[in-house]
């Protein structure tokens, strides 16, 4: 079954194609990164699968052809912009939620008490939202998105303004969550949390799409002219090596760049003789460096 189906979306703000012919599938249970730089189109794209604004063309359904409207109720929406109720304490605005999103009262008392300890907000419950910091802000709005226990997490920059500690509670959640087969849309900027978690990558600029597959797709498809050593011995004949065409310290790591279609294994033979291999690694290229890559060579061809 399909969470999510963008229908050859289209949304223009004026003379800028927000959203451009956008076709993305999102299959029931997965974790589905939306990524790309400022501008590129994420949050448009959200805010109409969330109907807050409508495309110009196409269509966008949910759970095998429900409208937002229809399948409201197993949506959980963390916006961008942060929306919580700063005179309320936290626990009140915790219930308040869970009972404007349909947890029954016999229900909602424990699924607030669950929610804070599950957050680390507990010893915070009595205080005001406006005394929160910026990173407990953040959790409790998390906390409010997943209340009534939908069956759709929609994400919007999700680990901003989080520290380390308080980003991997969230993913831990977020995976918890997945275990139970959940569907989670995220997008964000932090490339390496997109790696670690996501299983689908959307990759756009400027309204288009650049990259749309699984992660592990994506990776083996990917070649690297770069082979990461740990040697013992003299190295200054690696330069002279036939097809090296950089060599780079990185600590006790080289980085040998290759030239094109060079054999590593060619590499490490011409090693066996000369030094001690601690370590010979090809590097396949970071979800980073791929993001880097093809957003430069898109907005190169937009110029």
């Amino acid at each position: 079954m399909n969470a999510v189906v963008l229908g050859d979306v289209c949304k223009n703000f004026g003379k800028v194609h927000a959203v451009d012919h956008l076709n993305v599938t999102v299959p029931a249970g997965a974790i589905y990164g939306f990524l790309g730089p400022n501008g590129a189109g994420k949050t448009t794209t959200i805010r109409m699968i969330m109907n807050i604004i409508r495309p110009d063309s196409g269509h966008v359904s949910l759970f095998e052809g429900r409208s937002v409207e229809q399948a409201k109720s197993r949506i959980g929406y963390m916006p961008e912009e942060r929306g919580l109720y700063r005179k309320m304490t936290v626990r009140s605005v915790l219930a308040y939620f869970g009972a404007i999103k349909g947890v029954a009262n016999k229900e909602l008392a424990q699924r607030v008490t669950e929610w804070l300890e599950r957050v680390e907000l507990a010893k915070w419950a009595d205080k005001k939202v406006e005394e929160l910091s910026r990173g407990m802000h953040q959790k409790l709005q998390f906390a409010v998105t997943a209340i009534n226990n939908p069956d759709l997490f929609i994400l919007d920059e999700p680990f901003s303004g989080l520290d380390p500690i308080n980003t991997d509670l969230l993913k831990k959640i977020i995976l918890d969550m997945r275990q139970q087969g959940k569907t989670i849309i995220f997008s964000t900027h932090v490339m390496h949390e997109a790696e670690k978690l996501c299983e689908f990558i959307l990759l756009v600029n400027k309204g288009k799409v650049l990259l749309d597959d699984r992660l592990d797709q994506i990776r083996s498809r990917q070649t690297s002219d770069i082979v990461s050593v740990e040697l013992e011995g003299e190295t200054d004949f690696i330069e002279g090596l036939p097809n090296v065409l950089k060599v780079t310290s990185e600590g006790k790591r080289l980085d040998i760049k290759l030239a094109p279609d060079a054999d590593p294994q060619e590499l490490l033979r011409a090693f066996m003789d000369r030094v001690r291999v601690q370590a010979f690694e090809v590097k396949v290229p970071s979800l980073h460096e791929i993001f880097v890559d093809l957003v430069g060579k898109s907005d190169a061809e937009a110029a």
